[in-house]
């Protein structure tokens, strides 16, 4: 199941807010490092969904073009 970047984010923002609650210097760290890489997943998922509609707006184009030549 793919997952969506407002996933991602949600959980980084978690993650964020359970360091910043965290009273041990290992728990903070540990959710420093959850939140570095659900941020990191995010900016993948926002990335690719702007990869797939820039592809699904060409591959639109390059078939209105196709269709505009067959008539």
């Amino acid at each position: 199941m793919a997952q969506t970047f407002d996933f991602y984010r949600e959980r980084a923002d978690a993650a964020a807010a359970a360091a910043e609650k965290a009273t041990l210097d290992n728990v903070r760290m540990r959710e420093l490092r959850s939140e570095k890489t659900w941020r990191a997943l995010a900016d993948q998922a926002r990335r690719v969904a702007e990869d797939r509609a820039k592809a699904d707006a060409e591959r639109a184009e390059r078939r209105a073009a196709e269709a505009l030549d067959v008539q």
